[in-house]
């Protein structure tokens, strides 16, 4: 069943703006977000953007939805975001923006000395994930502040209740942000060969047992495994990170070679035993962190 945050478009066009999709019984203490996975570009935006579609696609975690679509027949919710990246990125600071970007003075909490402000991958992304810029000149400050708060906080409000209620239900939940990354990304930090990158924030988001239950799974499936290098996991993992209060957070980064082209971004041959591989690999996690029954069920 796929529940929507709305039924009816929202002021930016969005039919809805994201959905979660929801088990037909939330047996595990997981939640898993795709929350780069969105692929609806909008006709103002694409007309806006000095770039080609595709051009500005390569910034999408594409297909990651899908590949992790089997967790929710598991018994996991699924959050997923319709909106893209290169539009706004869920995975930044609410206000992480670019004063250079906008016609208009930005709040004055907006956070704009951040590396990722710097490097141009603010909450509104300058340049999509190859450096190229999208717009062909400024936006309107209102712009970005109608972004954040009709799709922002709207699903970080509907991640944090998913959250909420899976740790209230079982006593602890394991947040799982669901990313891909493109094969060039590895040649400098990690070994080039590695398939995923598993992000714990170095230690502080996650339990260590979480993290390395899915290292020994990915291993057993025959792929190679990095820790945090180059991705240590991004604003959502550090934000509800919180091992400490029984929440768990862990980024689990696929490399894009395995399972498409990432010039047309058309699945490949390797798509289908990927999903196999991945659902085996949680089966595997969530099997050791189960219960028969949520404490919610037990006590009705």
């Amino acid at each position: 069943m796929t529940v929507s945050d709305q039924d009816q478009p929202d002021v930016l066009g969005f039919s809805p703006p994201f959905a979660i999709d929801e088990p037909a019984s939330h047996t595990l203490p997981f939640v898993f977000n795709t929350g780069h996975s969105g692929s609806v570009y909008p006709a103002a935006f694409l007309a806006a953007s000095r770039l080609q579609p595709l051009a500005l696609r390569r910034s999408e975690d594409a297909h990651v939805e899908r590949l992790f679509a089997p967790v929710v027949a598991m018994g996991a919710p699924l959050l997923k975001a319709h909106f893209p990246r290169a539009y706004l990125d869920v995975n930044r600071e609410p206000y992480e923006l670019d004063p250079r970007m906008f016609d208009g003075r930005l709040p004055p909490f907006a956070n704009t000395r951040s590396m990722r402000v710097a490097g141009g991958l603010g909450t509104v992304p300058r340049v999509v994930a190859d450096g190229q810029e999208i717009y062909g000149g400024r936006l309107d400050v209102e712009e970005a502040v109608l972004r954040i708060e009709h799709l922002y906080k709207p699903y970080h409000r509907a991640l944090r209740a998913l959250i909420q209620r899976t740790a209230r239900n079982f006593g602890q939940c394991f947040l799982i942000d669901c990313h891909s990354m493109p094969s060039s990304s590895l040649g400098r930090e990690a070994d080039p060969k590695a398939d995923i990158v598993l992000g714990d924030r170095f230690g502080t988001a996650c339990a260590p047992d979480l993290i390395e239950r899915f290292e020994a799974a990915f291993r057993a499936c025959g792929l190679a495994v990095v820790r945090n290098r180059p991705y240590a996991g991004g604003f959502i993992t550090e934000h509800y990170g919180e091992p400490n209060l029984g929440r768990h957070a862990l980024q689990i980064e696929i490399n894009r070679a395995l399972y498409m082209n990432e010039v047309s971004l058309a699945v490949t041959s390797g798509f289908d035993s990927l999903i196999e591989a991945l659902t085996a690999v949680v089966g595997t996690v969530a099997e050791s962190y189960a219960e028969p029954v949520p404490r919610s069920i037990a006590a009705e």
